[in-house]
């Protein structure tokens, strides 16, 4: 499925929606990604040398990976072959990779494939493509909305050069914006249009950082609006709004947007910020996560993070978990959020799971302790015989229900209790008790 018509070039017409005629045409065109494009950057240089090397272009929609492409195409001087992956079979690539092979013979001139959606090329369709890409035959240009990491192979990502693309800002959104309007040849230049300072803002904002989101927005509008009788239209921002479609969540369940989701919620959270905290969660909820998920992210900070500074924290936790079992959305978003500003709110200690990790890491690595014999079972016959019990003593049995006893064959000390919240009177206790219990024993010694 050829993406570039390779005698035909690359032909704008009438009929092709406004996002696609207004690709560009140069470096000095292209609008965004400045972190790896900008002047004297990486690719820059290596399209200004003409020494592209196989690449993948990486990010979310509408932030110019394939048209970056274009630029390439029209400024390399090697042969350019364009395809989508979703309708290209191996049969396909291969004569593409036939040809190349045949053009460097002949003529000694190089090839660039670029593949759009890679992604949707199978682990055997992208090992087809190795062993020209390593001998040079090609030069590959792969385009994916997905974590290469993810849905590329690692002998292929080791061969490539990875460009992770960013959303666009709306100051870059504008510019495209902009130019659409002005160019006469493929935008919207031959048309009387005056559009208003807060619509260009508003599609600049609501569009994501997606400039094909917000050029399709701008077309739909002008398309749609009649104009006066001077054969003026009037875009403004009622025009704009009623424009763009309604925003699409980038999130994917299995994949970065859910992770990354995920992960600045429970970092919020443990960071005391509560409207972070819900905005990530509001954004999940919006992309269609199950409220399962959250809650037993939130459960799993609880405990880690705020600990015992703040015990209810777990119980509020769980409790958001357990309902959130039974009642579906929209209402179990609000136990959710009762949870999560709890959580964020609360004084925070991670001395428990600090104190279970160095627990864990003896056990691994160290001398493995026995149980000491007067703290066996000794439920079953035979056990005083055999020593197990004897010598224990019932903590119950003492004043303040606590007496001085070895419980464990070593001077270990795990948990560190902060003075944060209420684990400040547990720290108080402890410390107390562990000085009493040094000094008790070492009498009978």
């Amino acid at each position: 499925m050829a993406l570039f018509d390779e005698e035909e070039g690359f032909k704008v017409t009438p009929d092709m929606p406004l996002a696609t005629r207004m690709r560009p045409r140069s470096a000095e065109e292209f609008v965004g990604q400045e972190h790896f494009f900008g002047p004297g950057k990486l690719l820059r240089r290596m399209l200004a040398a003409d020494r592209l090397m196989s690449v993948i272009f990486y990010g979310p929609p509408g932030t110019g990976k394939t048209a970056l492409a274009y630029v390439i195409a029209n400024t390399t001087r090697a042969h350019f072959v364009g395809l989508n992956a979703a309708g290209s079979s191996v049969a396909e690539v291969r004569e593409v990779i036939s040809r190349a092979k045949e053009r460097k013979r002949v003529s000694g001139k190089r090839t660039v494939l670029f593949v759009d959606e890679l992604h949707r090329f199978n682990r055997a369709q992208q090992d087809v493509l190795l062993g020209d890409v390593e001998r040079g035959t090609i030069i590959l240009i792969g385009a994916t909305v997905h974590n290469p990491f993810f849905a590329i192979t690692s002998p292929l990502l080791s061969r490539s050069q990875i460009f992770e693309f960013q959303a666009l800002k709306p100051e870059e959104i504008k510019v495209i914006l902009e130019r659409a309007l002005a160019d006469k040849e493929r935008g919207l230049g031959d048309s009387k249009i005056e559009i208003s300072a807060r619509a260009l803002d508003f599609l600049g904002e609501i569009s994501d950082g997606d400039a094909r989101r917000a050029l399709t927005a701008l077309e739909v509008g002008v398309l749609s609006v009649k104009p006066d009788k001077k054969g003026v239209l009037h875009y403004d921002l009622e025009v704009a709004q009623e424009s763009i479609q309604k925003k699409a969540i980038v999130y994917d369940r299995d994949e970065d947007a859910h992770y990354d989701a995920a992960s600045a919620f429970i970092k919020s959270m443990r960071g005391s910020d509560p409207d972070a905290a819900l905005y990530w969660m509001a954004k999940m909820l919006e992309a269609g996560e199950d409220p399962r998920f959250i809650a037993r992210r939130m459960v799993i900070c609880a405990a880690e993070d705020v600990g015992n500074a703040s015990p209810m924290a777990l119980v509020l936790a769980n409790a958001a978990l357990q309902i959130s079992e039974f009642v579906g959305l929209p209402e179990a978003r609000i136990p959710l959020a009762q949870a999560v500003t709890f959580i964020a709110t609360a004084p925070k200690s991670n001395a428990a799971y600090s104190a279970i990790a160095a627990a864990e890491k003896d056990v691994r690595e160290g001398r493995t302790l026995q149980v000491p014999q007067h703290l066996k079972g000794a439920s079953f016959k035979g056990a005083k015989r055999l020593g197990r019990g004897v010598g224990y003593k019932y903590a119950h049995n003492f004043k303040d229900h606590w007496v001085a006893q070895e419980y464990i064959p070593a001077d270990k000390q795990y948990y560190k209790p902060t003075t944060q919240g209420y684990e400040a009177e547990i720290k108080k206790r402890l410390e107390a008790w562990r000085k009493k219990r040094r000094e008790e024993l070492s009498k009978k010694k």
